[in-house]
């Protein structure tokens, strides 16, 4: 099973390298709405520093909905999803195997993010073990959850409108967890960081267990 999921995963990662539309459009995207951010909100009254988990979690979670989204819209392209229904792969490998070339997208861009917040929002990148943490479980909720509902809207004509609307609301928990996470790392004072990021795990367990049960179903449908 494994090895269909790193076959998955790896066919999902070459496209997106050939393409290079994480690099030159979701990239991008992200630095911008992050400059953005700091031109809204003024350095010098505070605001900006105290805000800047939230923002960066949002920041985060728009650009993992478009990694989806183009996770989702690849297999509907020359009939990739019925070829992999044909297959003889596992339903559960390949969305195990699609959510790891999400992950694997979304942590290079979050590194990169935490760069630019450190140098745009002066942010006092500490707590490393629990940014770390927080990171990977965030982005395995965000990669599974987003491959699951991709799947349930895979064939209409209006799923790239609809994936955020179902996406996001359900994801809230994960923005939640995760910010108040990083303000602890952050060094926010009483705020019990590593037990947000425990409520982060969780979500993060619960779908993938569901995607690997689910997502035959979605396939077929």
């Amino acid at each position: 099973m494994w090895r269909d999921v790193a076959l998955v995963a790896g066919r999902d990662l070459r496209i997106e390298l050939r393409s290079r539309v994480a690099t030159n459009q979701v990239a991008p995207f992200a630095l911008l709405v992050l400059i953005l951010f700091a031109f809204a909100l003024d350095p010098d009254t505070g605001v900006l520093e105290s805000a800047t988990p939230g923002l960066y979690w949002i920041v985060v979670l728009f650009s993992g909905t478009l990694a989806v989204s183009r996770s989702g819209s690849v297999d509907e392209a020359d009939g990739v999803g019925d070829a992999l229904r044909l297959s003889g792969l596992a339903p559960a490998a390949v969305f195990l195997g699609k959510a790891a070339a999400v992950v694997a997208q979304l942590l290079v861009l979050e590194l990169v993010l935490v760069g630019a917040v450190g140098v745009l929002y002066d942010a006092p990148l500490a707590g490393f073990p629990l940014m770390t943490a927080t990171c990977l479980a965030a982005t395995v909720a965000i990669a599974a959850t987003g491959v699951l509902y991709s799947g349930l809207v895979a064939g209409l004509r209006v799923r790239d409108t609809l994936l955020p609307l179902l996406l996001l609301p359900v994801l809230a928990p994960v923005l939640i967890g995760a910010t108040r996470a990083f303000e602890d790392a952050f060094g926010a004072d009483g705020i019990r960081g590593w037990e947000w990021c425990g409520l982060v795990v969780l979500f993060a367990v619960v779908y993938v267990v569901a995607g690997c049960l689910a997502y035959g179903a979605l396939l077929e449908g």
